[in-house]
């Protein structure tokens, strides 16, 4: 079983001298889950520094849900440019804005289940609006998340849903939050795909290494 105290002890205090993820910065910033929610459908395969502008953006615009309904689909996918699939996304937040409103009176659920209802809403942006927006425990599993899981043997999985699942079973719930944004950072700048810097590395000693070829 890994030392999870250990390895979350170490890299905590790498991320104190880095900064956080996007979705991170936003929550810190203000955690209301509206902006929790959609800034993290802006942020899918889209990175950190057009997520944060592209939301910034956004939310300016349009700060509540009643704002994002009434603007034009048009608008928003200008005010999110050059996000990945903007056009979609914006798109998407139109019909979510509406449904949350029509059906929610307004607010945004603080439930696995209806959120995954909403469009363009997976199981990772779900579980991370349940994080930042409600402080709600669950595992937030992404390409990040996903291969240092694998990568330092933790679990053996193929999918990110099923990384998720493993790891429910194994990693003490009071790591589940810290997780995603703890990960997500080290796999930017250390456990990288592809030639990872395995040199700089501190939970070298709780890392098996599996499937590392050529490393730095």
């Amino acid at each position: 079983m890994p030392e999870w105290a250990k390895i979350f002890s170490l890299l905590q205090q790498f991320i104190e001298d880095n900064e956080l993820p996007s979705i991170s910065q936003i929550a810190e910033d203000n955690a209301d889950p509206y902006r929790v929610l959609f800034s993290t459908i802006i942020s899918l395969r889209t990175r950190d520094e057009v997520t944060l502008s592209a939301s910034h953006r956004l939310f300016e615009r349009a700060p509540d849900l009643q704002t994002l309904m009434e603007t034009d689909e048009a608008e928003i996918a200008e005010l999110i440019y050059p996000a990945a699939f903007y056009r979609n996304k914006a798109a998407g937040m139109k019909k979510c804005a509406a449904i949350l409103l029509n059906e929610y009176s307004g607010n945004i659920p603080g439930d696995r289940d209806k959120l995954l209802k909403l469009p363009g809403v997976g199981r990772k942006t779900a579980n991370l609006t349940l994080n930042l927006g409600f402080g709600i425990n669950a595992i937030c599993v992404d390409t990040h998340v996903h291969r240092i899981s694998n990568r330092a043997g933790w679990v053996n999985t193929k999918t990110p849903d099923d990384t998720e699942l493993a790891l429910e079973k194994i990693l003490p719930e009071k790591y589940w939050i810290p997780l995603n944004e703890i990960l997500v950072s080290y796999g930017q700048k250390v456990c990288t795909p592809q030639s990872p810097h395995c040199s700089e590395c501190v939970i070298t000693g709780h890392c098996k290494r599996i499937d590392v070829g050529k490393s730095r």
